[in-house]
């Protein structure tokens, strides 16, 4: 799967969130946060749709308006990205990445229960393999 890039993750990111939208609802949406042109917003979703990112169905009249989906899962972007992350700046060392995120922000109780939960799991997988 090829990484996309900061332009098409926002654009990703606005599709998994509200579910199927047109060029121009995608493009209302991130001109919230950056104003962004409507055929930058175009071009990128036909980039994306001839990549396989998202897919579109045609809709309205003469089918002159189409509707975007994703095709690619929050789940297996955020993997990709986040593998690529730790191979680049970790040496490959996930067990790094958690002890400097661990080590620079404000962890809460419920998340050092959950980390405790997960590191239990993990050394119990590995005591049965």
């Amino acid at each position: 799967m090829q990484k996309p890039s900061e332009s098409e993750l926002a654009i990703l990111q606005v599709l998994w969130k509200t579910g199927p939208c047109t060029v121009k609802e995608v493009n209302e949406t991130l001109s919230k946060e950056k104003p962004t042109g409507y055929t930058t917003t175009l071009k990128l979703m036909q980039i994306m749709h001839e990549k396989g990112f998202v897919s579109r169905t045609s809709e309205g009249a003469k089918g002159r308006s189409h509707i975007y989906t994703a095709e690619l899962t929050e789940a297996k972007v955020s993997n990709k990205l986040l593998d690529s992350f730790i191979n680049r700046v970790f040496e490959g060392s996930a067990g790094k990445l958690v002890l400097n995120a661990l080590g620079k922000g404000k962890t809460s109780r419920e998340e050092i229960m959950e980390i405790r939960k997960l590191l239990d799991k993990l050394e119990n997988d590995k005591d049965h393999e």
